[in-house]
């Protein structure tokens, strides 16, 4: 297939690269070659060793251990083990590991490969990553007083992905702990058939500053952020060889349970692939979602603060690993905290969110003109969900003032009752394009007496190789949330085509044009929660 010709934003998307990468660079420093043999072990603080762990292949993973204080000689206790998160060192979880150690367990965390000391070069969760967790695990029960019928995984971000992954490769594993991960690595940085350029600058610049990218890393992210869809096929299958739903049948077979945490905003590894996934599990499960970004609702517990995630971890650990009646498994499954309240809230499963529908009709035609950002945004990658979890300070935008010739817009009428969104709101509609290949970004936003529009949700979506001039139907899932909308508000659809949060491939001078034909008729699913 060859490739169409994208007016990309150029400038924009490179200022965006830069400045993800100079911030990337500002953090971290660069990663050195680990030294072969095992580091002397040392102790700074109680129960607390430095290793070095053989992983897969020879290389050498740097790893700390926590264990239990005071334990009878030759007493068992369960097994925790912890792969880093991206870009992030082997101290990452010491605030956690001690707490685990304290209440009962041998905790083992490591650098994964690529990373800092740690040896081998970066595989993005790839099968050498999946074996370094089987090569741990071995390791933990020749020199820990690991319970080989008591092992569990778990992590923040790249972490939880692996930690998902070795469920389906190593039986062993009973039960994981998945926060801020990914199931669908396809669906999460290329959903929508866009790429989320901010999400893979980000990763892409500090796994350069932190550790040793991979050939095919590498030439998979130039690919990528190139938009070669020669290569998408290949790209595809790249993402799908590491992603924890192509090994689901494994995963379910091996049966450990499984608790997985998000954040409604997550920008790197949006919520609506775990729910997916969540969906299709057979055995123990948890999902939880908060309000935030990235890994922003685990943050403050690996500084060692409260925190409910990390609560919910041990809480889980605790059930199946060391058998305590806590009660975690007969609470609703489904716990969600909405972004613009205090309190969660529970339901038997994620189908039972959202179960009510309001179908706002997109009457009309509209036309727009490509190339042009509106104003319309999703925002910055992990600063504005963190605003909007810390201080209620969503993207804003004034949807009066929005161009139209450069936006559709469409509006509810104002609800006399509060509406409590919860789930994945969806959109069908029909475009026209004058060029074959395109991007559009759907937007929603909650908008106040005075035009003022917060951010509920959006999602971008990208066409190539359709007719000029011939009409065809786009279904659209917007990013799964928990809102709610005041009484006197209206809702607000959104539709440009410039967005810096992702790539867009609208050629210089396309028109997109909006319709909802009589026989079918163009709409917005929006779910609500039951009263």
């Amino acid at each position: 297939m060859a490739r169409p010709k994208p007016a990309l934003r150029t400038t924009a998307s490179i200022t965006t690269a830069v400045v993800l990468l100079a911030g990337a660079a500002l953090g971290a420093a660069p990663a050195a070659t680990a030294a072969p043999g095992t580091a002397p072990a040392g102790t700074t603080a109680q129960g607390l060793t430095f290793h070095d762990i053989p992983g897969s292949g020879g290389i050498t993973l740097k790893g700390n251990v926590f264990t239990p204080a005071g334990a009878a000689a030759g007493a068992k206790h369960p097994l925790i083990v912890f792969p880093t998160s991206w870009a992030m060192p082997q101290i990452e979880y010491l605030a956690q590991a001690q707490k685990l150690a304290d209440s009962g367990y041998v905790v083992v965390s490591y650098t994964s490969r690529g990373f800092w000391l740690s040896g081998g070069k970066i595989e993005v969760a790839g099968p050498p990553d999946i074996a370094d967790a089987s090569a741990v695990i071995d390791w933990a029960l020749e020199h820990t007083s690991a319970d080989p019928d008591r092992i569990g995984m778990g992590g923040v971000s790249y972490g939880a992905g692996i930690s998902l992954l070795a469920a389906g490769h190593d039986p062993r594993v009973k039960a994981v702990a998945a926060l801020s991960g990914w199931a669908d690595l396809i669906d999460s940085i290329y959903s929508g058939r866009t790429q989320h350029l901010q999400a893979a600058a980000l990763l892409g610049g500090l796994g350069l500053v932190t550790g040793r990218p991979g050939d095919e890393l590498t030439r998979t992210l130039k690919d990528f952020l190139g938009s070669n869809l020669e290569k998408e096929p290949e790209m595809i299958a790249w993402g799908k060889e590491r992603s924890p739903a192509t090994y689901l049948d494994r995963i379910n077979a091996n049966g450990a349970a499984i608790m997985m945490g998000n954040a409604w905003g997550d920008t790197i590894f949006p919520p609506n692939q775990y729910a997916s996934f969540y969906d299709k599990l057979t055995g123990p499960k948890r999902l939880e979602f908060r309000p935030g970004d990235h890994a922003t609702a685990e943050a403050t517990g690996l500084l060692g603060l409260p925190n409910d995630t990390w609560t919910s971890t041990r809480r889980w650990f605790d059930r199946y690993l060391k058998g305590e009646r806590n009660g975690i498994d007969t609470e609703p499954p489904v716990q969600l905290k909405s972004r613009t309240d205090k309190g969660y809230e529970g339901y038997p499963d994620w189908k039972s969110v959202g179960a009510v529908k309001n179908r706002i009709p997109l009457d009309g035609t509209r036309k727009v003109w490509a190339n042009v950002d509106s104003g319309a945004n999703g925002g910055i990658a992990i600063l504005s969900n963190a605003l909007d979890q810390f201080l209620k300070l969503p993207p804003t935008v004034s949807v009066p003032l929005l161009p139209r010739t450069f936006a559709s817009v469409w509006q509810s009428e104002r609800y006399a009752t509060a509406q409590r969104i919860r789930g994945t709101s969806a959109l069908h509609t029909t475009v026209t394009s004058t060029k074959p290949s395109g991007t559009l970004v759907a937007y929603l936003y909650d908008v106040g007496p005075l035009g003022i529009g917060k951010l509920v949700s959006n999602a971008p979506y990208t066409f190539h190789g359709q007719t000029p001039g011939r009409p065809f139907p786009v279904d659209l899932e917007l990013y799964s949330t928990a809102y709610d909308v005041p009484a006197g508000h209206r809702l607000a659809l959104v539709i440009d085509t410039v967005d810096p949060l992702y790539i867009e491939h609208n050629p210089t001078g396309a028109q997109l044009t909006f319709s909802s034909p009589s026989t079918d008729p163009s709409h917005l699913s929006v779910p609500l929660r039951e009263k």
